[in-house]
């Protein structure tokens, strides 16, 4: 399953609308897609599966001021497990 990648705008955001399975290979993508764009929201509603470098992405992503709209529990959890493994205790 590939991901799919719709844009759209929603007054002052880009909003990149997510669906399928976002895997590793699909990080540099979505970079591209939100590179030189001010205030990008990513909807990851449709959004089934993801891996671990997906998550360390949105993580990232989240960190950096990215709103993630419409985000499963499992994955919100999972980032949330990435963010504390990566903080210095």
């Amino acid at each position: 399953m590939v991901l799919k990648i719709d844009r759209s705008a929603d007054g002052k955001y880009v909003v990149l609308r997510l669906s399928g399975r976002m895997q590793s290979e699909h990080v540099e993508q979505l970079k591209a897609e939100m590179e030189d764009v001010d205030g990008v929201v990513l909807d990851l509603e449709d959004v089934k599966l993801v891996d671990r470098e997906a998550v360390r992405f949105l993580s990232e992503c989240e960190a950096n001021g990215t709103e993630l709209r419409h985000c499963s529990a499992y994955i919100r959890e999972w980032i949330a497990k990435e963010k504390n493994t990566r903080e210095p205790k």
